[in-house]
């Protein structure tokens, strides 16, 4: 099974080999590239967002791991603090037993009396020489441990420097991350409002409907009223007897020098 899947891979590289030629390359890896770009936009946000907080999470003990070794380290250095503190008495005891021995040769006795016990010139030189060799071997390495303690120090402050930064920055990626997924909400609150829609055409026909009914009344109304109003008009106009008549007595006043309306009638006596 696995000769014949080698030849196959080999047959399919020598046919893409002919098909591209010495572009084979590039197009295996454009190809590549745009299948992986593809499969990333395919995976939903939210999906992503909760990838980022797994990984977010996944700083926690990494951030306590580092906070282990830097409490060892502060315990360790504590207790070389100590030491080196000790050390530093004790150097300090041997040099002022040095400096006594010193001042008690400089007087030039012969014999030396300590702790109820005599001793010789050439016996305090002798034990004088080897407690400062002594005392230059523990100075140096006093100093040594004064440099190691330093070093460690600075490094134990870099590391609290780092770890501080650690929690910071993984608190900023917590807050960015719930920033997002707030967007994103967003963006789907938005995105489904504007997909929403709402059929209102039954609600345009009802208004319509209304308006028309509306329109109706108001020329019902209108013919009503001009009913009344020819009704109610006094009828002037339908009869012209009575100018006529009025008319042709003025003519006959003004014929016999009268004036209008002071004419006597025949046969009619005050």
């Amino acid at each position: 099974m696995l000769k014949k899947g080698l030849i196959a891979a080999g047959g399919l590289a020598m046919l893409l080999g002919l098909v591209f030629g010495r572009d084979m390359t590039s197009y295996v890896k454009t190809t590549v590239g745009w299948v992986n770009s593809t499969v990333k936009d395919a995976v939903p946000v939210q999906f992503e967002l909760e990838r980022a907080r797994k990984m977010i999470q996944g700083l926690g003990p990494e951030i306590s791991r580092h906070k282990r070794e830097i409490a060892r380290e502060e315990l360790d250095l504590r207790k070389l603090a100590a030491q080196v503190q000790q050390d530093e008495q004790k150097l300090a005891k041997n040099w002022s037993e040095i400096e006594t021995l010193k001042g008690d040769l400089s007087r030039g006795d012969s014999n030396f009396v300590y702790a109820g016990h005599t001793y010789t010139v050439k016996q305090v030189e002798t034990d004088l020489t080897n407690r400062f060799e002594r005392y230059r071997t523990r100075e140096a390495t006093m100093q040594k441990l004064n440099m190691i303690l330093a070093a460690r120090q600075r490094g134990l402050d870099a590391a609290q420097e780092k770890l501080k930064a650690m929690i910071a920055a993984k608190r900023q990626l917590e807050v960015e991350v719930e920033n997002l997924e707030a967007r994103l909400k967003m963006v789907e609150v938005a995105k489904a409002s504007s997909e929403f829609h709402i059929d209102d055409s039954q609600l345009s026909r009802t208004r319509q409907l209304l308006s028309d009914i509306e329109s109706r009344i108001e020329v019902d109304a209108q013919l009503v009223n001009a009913d009344d109003l020819v009704l109610d008009e006094i009828p002037v106009g339908t009869s012209t007897e009575p100018v006529k008549i009025l008319d042709q007595i003025a003519e006959y006043e003004k014929s016999k020098g009268q004036e209008p309306g002071n004419a006597k009638l025949v046969g009619v006596e005050k």
